[in-house]
């Protein structure tokens, strides 16, 4: 029996030493946390390097996830103690659970039940090569999406052995995939607590490249070729403001849905009559709305006086229907002060909208003009990643919403 117990002890003082970040060795301090981590995240059958930036302040913590070279996510609250680091990020509904012991971070970022195992240092990142080939510039891939897509475009910006790129989809761009040349391909990735991705590009002599895009649903391989090469072969990206569209644009988009203090909201109301109206399909969950939320809100800000409204229909798992933390959280985050209301469950969008036509895409934005009829659809947003795509789509975003505003009222 004594000798029993003392094995028991002697397991328990093993375990806490494992899991607590060394019962017996001195805690880590706040300047060894602090500052910037290399990082890889295990996203499917992907790993993800990604950079990371810790700041603790007495047992206060603040974490930041990058897009590319540009600072986003951020949490909003966290603590660090006796090695153990927890980090709160609400407008994911995530968080990280992490011990931090001898220059290593290893825990877990969970995101709406969903676990993404990560580890880190505070090592430097791999040097680069020294010389690269010339991938800059725009491309085009070939392929056949389940939305109806025959190309995706892909966005590279290139320094050297450094680059940046962005897959452009027809309902959002994947971010911003950043690395460098190494081993003869660029080594490329994103993490933001979303979008988890690794891209392997490699130059071809024919002036085409090869892929190796892996996810969190595999692996695909791809190849890349130039607009008018592509153009060609009939692979061209599909234009956003024509993938969506309604059965009868003479028939107002009708929608009636609850806003978060339980009023219920339709398109009859009087506060849209002889208003522009964008009616925008989103979810708190969706990488790609989290871009567009803060343009939006700055339309509604710059142009509400002007005749402009806008209605965000939010489609949520059912946990966040019946208690919208994560829906709260966004509009703090960004500030939103137009009209959000809970539609229902992303599965469900077809059935509570069924005036819509080839609506497979998150966020998706209908437009409608003062005499309450359905003027087009934008499907998708992009992200800085794209660069001058991103410009574009948001000076031709901005110009719909302000010729119909230039329209008389009925």
């Amino acid at each position: 029996m004594i000798r029993r117990a003392g094995m028991a002890m002697l397991c328990g003082l093993m375990t806490s030493t494992t899991l607590g970040g060394s019962a017996l060795a001195a805690t880590t301090t706040q300047d060894e946390v602090s500052g910037r981590w290399s990082a890889v995240a295990t996203v499917g059958e992907a790993k993800v390097p990604f950079r990371f930036d810790l700041k603790i302040d007495g047992g206060a913590a603040r974490g930041t996830f990058f897009d590319g070279v540009r600072p986003a996510n951020p949490s909003s609250s966290g603590t660090f103690t006796a090695d153990r680091l927890h980090l709160e990020f609400p407008s994911y509904a995530a968080v990280i659970e992490a011990t931090v012991h001898d220059g290593v971070l290893d825990g877990d970022y969970v995101a709406a039940g969903r676990v993404t195992h990560i580890h880190a240092t505070k090592a430097a990142l791999a040097t680069p090569a020294s010389t690269a080939p010339d991938i800059d510039g725009e491309w085009v891939i070939p392929y056949h999406s389940p939305k109806g897509e025959t190309a995706w475009r892909l966005i590279v910006h290139q320094t050297g052995a450094r680059a940046e790129a962005s897959i452009l989809r027809i309902d959002g761009d994947t971010g911003t995939l950043d690395g460098d040349y190494r081993d003869g391909a660029f080594h490329l990735s994103h993490f933001a607590g979303e979008r988890g991705a690794t891209l392997e590009i490699s130059r071809a002599k024919d002036d085409t490249l090869s892929l190796i895009l892996t996810d969190s649903s595999g692996a695909k391989t791809l190849s890349a070729l130039r607009p008018a090469a592509a153009a060609a072969i009939g692979a061209t990206p599909e234009d956003p403001t024509g993938h969506t569209s309604v059965r009868d644009p003479n028939e107002p988009l009708r929608f009636s849905f609850p806003d978060l203090s339980g009023r219920v909201v339709a398109q009859g109301d009087a506060r849209f009559k002889g208003k522009v109206v964008l009616v925008n399909l989103m979810g708190s969950w969706c990488p790609n709305c989290h871009d567009e939320a803060p343009f939006l809100q700055g339309l509604y800000k710059k142009y509400k006086a002007k005749g402009l409204e806008i209605v965000a229909l939010d489609f949520e798992q059912p946990d966040q229907l019946a208690d919208p933390k994560r829906l709260r959280a966004f509009i703090e985050r960004y500030g939103v002060s137009y009209t959000v209301l809970l539609a229902g469950q992303p599965k469900e969008v077809n059935e509570k909208l069924p005036q819509a036509v080839g609506l497979n895409a998150w966020p998706t934005t209908f437009l409608i003009g003062r005499d309450g009829k359905v003027r087009g659809a934008h499907v998708g947003f992009t992200s800085p990643g794209s660069g001058a795509r991103d410009l574009e789509t948001r000076t031709a975003f901005e110009k719909s919403v302000t010729d119909l505003l230039s329209e008389a009222a009925p």
